[in-house]
């Protein structure tokens, strides 16, 4: 009995010390990684992106005593139930509605993201542990707010690496695993639940559909996971990668080096292309943003132009009409004076006569298998053509004596 004592006795003492040791390590961000995260994942956007918009919103929200947190993929509980969160666009919106709710002066529900997560977390009936951003740019800032908002943090991980047209369109998917239910929520405080879906591409539909008839958007709560299920099909580590392209511009900036130059060490990148955007042609449908893009060359570049194909994202390139660069491989356009992403008239939009280069980053290795290429490679998009890895397309190009 004595012994049975003392060990209770052990085991009451050593209790809060076990506990603490099962904690998961939480870091708070501080301001300046926040503003980096901005610049960076604008670049990962692979897309026009408002950056200084971004950047204004974090320091507005520190002023506020907004708090952001992260947790590693690696320090993630199996245990922990994990949501992603998504902006849902609606190019193309019904006009009828915009107009309709505009004369009826209907109120916008704020901090949509934070709603989205809490309709999910009610309908699941468990509580949501931590956000993960669905792709970069103003979706990774949404996550951080929401995340903040609900006391809870970010994981450092991402289910695309790049913003991406279609819901679809994630490393989830690609690696299999069945899509969960969600919680769609529009500007006026409308929620819709799927409760169960066939697959990624009809929640793309479904969710699509809610947006292009709520003005043109919608954010979304969905496919909550586990952190087990979560490490085996995500891209580890992409939010410390937008925090690094960011400091690394920021970094040449200070020291009056190529901003440029400094992305393409970070990033692994390639130059593609510089020169003036000499046509820019949109048009909404279906729920997104689409442009034809071509730039003449100037510099090294004089003499040559680039096309660059956008469904709300840059997606395929082409110099000289031969392919240079193709998705899912990333293709960032960029001002050449600042390393920071252009400010298009709308998503993922070009201005004519604007100087901008276009650099190409590789993709994650979990885009480039088979099912991947499948979800986001050029015939997906109805281009009858291999995808090639851009490191591939470069190496030809030099070897042709190509600009």
């Amino acid at each position: 009995m004595r012994s049975l004592a003392i060990a209770a006795i052990v085991a009451v003492c050593l209790w809060p010390t076990a506990a603490h040791a099962q904690r998961p390590t939480i870091r708070t961000l501080t301001e300046q990684e926040m503003i980096d995260m901005m610049q960076g994942s604008s670049i990962q956007a692979s897309r026009s992106s408002n950056t200084s918009n971004l950047v204004s919103r974090v320091k507005e929200a520190f002023a506020q005593g907004r708090q952001f947190t992260m947790i590693s993929l690696a320090d993630l509980p199996d245990s922990w139930t994990v949501a992603n969160l998504v902006g849902v666009g609606g190019g193309g919106a019904w006009q009828h509605v915009i107009e309709r709710t505009k004369a009826q002066n209907l109120p916008i529900t704020p901090n949509l993201p934070a709603r989205a997560v809490e309709a999910l977390s009610k309908h699941v009936g468990k509580k949501i542990d931590a956000l993960i951003r669905f792709e970069p740019a103003g979706q990774t800032l949404n996550t951080f707010l929401a995340a903040s908002e609900l006391g809870i943090p970010v994981v450092d991980a991402c289910f695309s690496g790049r913003a991406v047209p279609e819901l679809s369109m994630q490393t989830s998917f690609a690696s299999g695993l069945r899509t969960g239910p969600g919680a769609v929520v529009t500007r006026w405080g409308d929620v819709v639940i799927l409760n169960s879906v066939v697959d990624d591409y009809r929640i793309e539909d479904l969710a699509r559909a809610v947006a292009v008839a709520s003005g043109g958007g919608a954010s979304m709560a969905y496919n909550p996971m586990s952190g087990q299920q979560l490490k085996k099909v995500v891209i580890p580590g992409d939010v410390s990668t937008s925090i690094l392209y960011g400091r690394a511009l920021r970094e040449a900036r200070d020291r009056g080096a190529d901003p440029i130059a400094a992305l393409l060490g970070a990033s692994r990148g390639f130059k593609l292309f510089q020169g003036v955007v000499s046509k820019a042609d949109m048009r909404g449908e279906g729920g997104f943003t689409w442009w034809d893009v071509e730039i003449k060359g100037t510099g090294r570049y004089a003499g040559h132009a680039y096309k660059v194909f956008v469904k709300n994202e840059n997606l395929l390139g082409w110099l000289d009409g031969v392919p240079d660069v193709m998705s899912p491989d990333l293709i960032c356009n960029l001002d050449p004076k600042t390393g920071d992403t252009i400010v298009g008239p709308s998503l993922g939009g070009y201005n004519v006569d604007q100087e901008v280069v276009l650099v190409a980053i590789p993709a994650h290795q979990l885009w480039r298998t088979p099912r991947g290429v499948e979800l986001l490679g050029p015939r997906h998009f109805g281009f009858p053509l291999d995808y090639v890895p851009v490191e591939t397309l470069q190496q030809r190009r030099k070897n042709l004596g190509a600009h």
